[in-house]
């Protein structure tokens, strides 16, 4: 039999194709593939038949951050219970939050940094209390507090996905101490981060009254029992624009518009969480505690000052409150650092790495909230933006320190611990 695959038809310029007759074996690959994408298809059916629910989780993570937890977290526990999980980004997480709960339909699942938006919350009862989805005895009393609403008990209402240190200075090279690091040209300063810039600054003021005051004080005026215009305060301020340089148009200009996660030079030191660690160790640097760096450490110097994701319940599913088991499993792979005791050591990664996780999780050393994070929402946005107007006009301060004060709101919070 002749073969063609194609011929014109004479007068009318369409092409006729012939085609040739199937030979057995292509008719036996093409029953394979028919019975493999079969078996794909019904697979997927009953891959899509086995998921018994799902569950909405609102946090602030994107790009490399929110890939990392998908990896890493959503995906082994949507493998393992079969509950599909809805993840919703917003760099505005706490306007979006706010406007869901408003409107009676919030996430079942939110992650939040720091407690003290999430103490308002459980004030007003929009919180669900976690009791017996996880042994908070697994964390420090700081991480999953168990917390006295007027009315409502004593109930835990959050526990940390994500934790982090800080109280670092970042350099390369020689070690600083608190003469060489006196120099404002030295410091690498970049305060944009969109509608929460400012924040970087406030970490300096917090750390440098931990380190100036100790824990006791500290603690007192994050929950609103020291006054603003208090002395301790006051000159952690004025420590922070002498070192930073404040006033000084040109450098304030350059960190009023730099994003705070932008390369530092070669000879530089910055004051900054350990989510830098990987852009120091590229250029072969490591972190001295701040408490080397401050100008007069006080006698109970060297607490460090950390920060934490947090999860929280607001629909209290079956689906939302097994994510919340899963998440407080000691052998749930968390992203970057864990701050659950239970979790298993972290053998395999390197020096820096150990060093930052047992600061975060080992007994007996002295750990403080980031002090924004612990505050009201309205109080920490105030303090963001008076950390920039003072960086522009330190001889300011006083009118700064004043409006902070109208803003200050007593609250009782665990802020430190560990010690």
């Amino acid at each position: 039999m002749k073969t063609r695959t194609a011929k014109t038809r004479a007068g009318t310029g369409k092409r006729a194709v012939w085609r040739r007759r199937p030979r057995p074996r292509t008719l036996a690959v093409l029953a394979v593939c028919l019975v493999l994408l079969g078996a794909g298809v019904v697979a997927g059916v009953r891959w899509a038949r086995e998921v018994t629910g799902s569950v909405t989780l609102l946090a602030n993570w994107s790009g490399a951050e929110r890939k990392q937890f998908e990896e890493h977290v959503i995906e082994p526990f949507e493998e393992k219970y079969r509950i599909d999980v809805v993840y919703q980004g917003s760099s505005a997480l706490s306007q979006v939050l706010a406007a869901d709960m408003a409107a009676g339909n919030p996430p079942d699942v939110a992650v939040v940094p720091g407690p003290g938006e999430l103490l308002a919350h459980a004030a007003d009862g929009r919180l669900r209390p976690l009791d017996g989805l996880f042994d908070p005895r697994q964390y420090d009393s700081i991480w999953a507090p168990e917390v006295t609403i007027p009315g409502r008990g004593s109930h835990t209402y959050w526990l940390p996905v994500k934790t982090g240190l800080k109280s670092m200075v970042w350099y390369a090279g020689d070690r600083p101490d608190a003469t060489s690091a006196g120099t404002p040209g030295r410091w690498c300063l970049g305060m944009e981060s969109g509608a929460t810039s400012g924040w970087p600054g406030t970490d300096w003021v917090e750390d440098i009254l931990l380190q100036q005051a100790g824990p006791g004080v500290y603690e007192d005026w994050a929950n609103g029992r020291v006054p603003w215009t208090d002395d301790a305060v006051r000159k952690a301020w004025t420590t922070f624009g002498e070192l930073v340089g404040a006033g000084g148009s040109r450098r304030v200009q350059r960190a009023l518009t730099t994003g705070f996660g932008a390369d530092c030079g070669p000879g530089r030191l910055e004051h900054q969480g350990s989510f830098r660690a990987a852009h120091w160790q590229r250029v072969g640097g490591d972190y001295v505690h701040s408490a080397e760096v401050v100008p007069d450490p006080g006698p109970d110097a060297g607490a460090w000052e950390v920060s934490g994701d947090l999860a929280t319940l607001l629909n209290p599913t079956r689906e939302a409150e097994q994510l919340i088991r899963y998440l407080a499993d000691p052998g749930t792979s968390l992203p970057e650092y864990t701050a659950n005791k239970a979790a298993a050591a972290d053998h395999g990664r390197d020096g820096t790495a150990r060093k930052i996780g047992e600061s975060l999780r080992t007994p007996g050393v002295p750990r403080c909230w980031d002090a924004s994070d612990a505050m009201p929402r309205a109080t920490r946005d105030a303090f963001h933006q008076a950390v920039l107007r003072f960086l522009v006009a330190p001889g300011q301060l006083d009118d700064r320190l004043a409006e902070l004060e109208r803003a200050r709101t007593k609250q009782e919070l665990p802020v430190c611990g560990g010690g």
